[in-house]
């Protein structure tokens, strides 16, 4: 019965894939293990330039208490995006008469989700969440593919002779479509909040990640829980270590290939490591000082009270609840990777028959 059932699904399946007999094939390894191709990975380094006289000077650099007079706002939304790469397929071009290709590239089928989580009052609750599906490639002529568990839109990324590897330019591509869902779903959800009583610059929005690409946001924080680099002075950069629960470093300037004001912020969480517990925060560089410390006093006053507990969640305290509980609610929205694989399987050997029948 099982079998029927299954042979079923495939033969519908059949009907509804690509009008257009674009061929492709799919990638046999499991997308969380790279590709059976061996791809160089990429990573861009870069050298800050800091400014840390903004709140204080240098010499006066000291662990900040949480301000009490300090006001929180009426709402926080905290705006969250996932991704998760389907499959790795490659795109077959050139075709000779028999359907056989001459050369092929690589591409990427991906799902990806932004999602805002509003917490006011005393409870939180899903505001928005986008789904998106995507087929990112450098193939001119590659069209759009059509499966019975997903349609995955063409998405063109420019320049197959650039120096950057393949893989990483069409990952880079996912990033920045995902990020313009996040910017879009925060400004959707921010209209939505206000309709249900929050005022007008009543509430303050949390970024999952760095802000770039958001800083444009108004009352916007980017939050970054891991460190892969240290951007202070090794004499002020000890300050960190050194931060108690609630406490947070003065404000500094910092630039790469953007700017942007930030902080360190120590959330409530049980002892470890010198750096357990820390968080950098950021926001927008074009801010005045005064709504910059504003900002940051905030933040000492809201986050530490959504510091997960490490029997919750192995990325405690810096993994806050509700983004926590929005990662899982977005990655269940982006549906079952196997059904999802499957259907690429069966997109791609019809696709496969069609072009070779014409």
């Amino acid at each position: 019965m099982t079998g029927d059932i299954q042979a079923s699904q495939d033969s519908a399946a059949t009907t509804a894939v690509n009008r257009n007999a674009m061929q492709f094939t799919v990638d046999g390894w499991d997308p969380a293990y790279g590709t059976s191709l061996e791809l160089e990975d990429y990573l861009d380094e870069s050298s800050a330039v800091v400014d840390v006289n903004v709140e204080l000077p240098a010499d006066r650099w000291q662990p900040l208490d949480p301000d009490a007079d300090c006001l929180a706002p009426a709402a926080l939304l905290f705006v969250d995006g996932v991704r998760r790469i389907e499959a790795r397929v490659w795109i077959n071009e050139n075709p000779d008469i028999n359907g056989q290709a001459s050369e092929a590239s690589a591409a990427l089928c991906a799902s990806y989700a932004a999602g805002v989580v509003c917490c006011c009052g005393q409870q939180a609750h899903l505001v928005l969440a986008d789904i998106r599906r995507g087929l990112f490639t450098v193939a001119p002529h590659a069209s759009g593919i059509i499966t019975w568990a997903g349609n995955y839109g063409a998405r063109h990324v420019a320049g197959k002779a650039a120096s950057t590897p393949l893989m990483v330019r069409l990952s880079q591509a996912l990033q920045r479509h995902l990020a313009e869902v996040e910017v879009a779903t925060a400004v959707e959800a921010r209209a939505a909040v206000y309709e249900h009583g929050v005022p007008a610059d009543g509430d303050l929005l949390v970024v999952d990640g760095p802000l770039r690409g958001r800083q444009h946001l108004p009352r916007a924080l980017g939050y970054i829980k891991s460190h892969r680099s240290t951007y202070l002075p090794s004499e002020l950069n000890a300050l960190v270590a050194a931060l108690l629960p609630g406490q947070r470093t003065p404000v500094f300037l910092m630039g790469t290939s953007w700017d942007r004001h930030s902080w360190y912020l120590r959330l409530p969480g049980t002892p470890g490591a010198p750096w357990a517990g820390v968080v950098r925060i950021e926001c927008s560089a074009d801010l005045p000082v005064s709504e910059v410390t504003r900002l940051a006093a905030v933040s000492q006053k809201c986050l530490g009270r959504f510091a997960s507990a490490a029997y919750k969640d192995a990325r405690a305290p810096q993994n806050l609840y509700p983004i926590a509980g929005l990662e899982r609610e977005l990655g269940r929205r982006l549906g079952d990777p196997r059904l999802l694989y499957r259907a690429l399987r069966v997109a791609a050997r019809t696709n496969g028959s069609k072009a070779a029948a014409i």
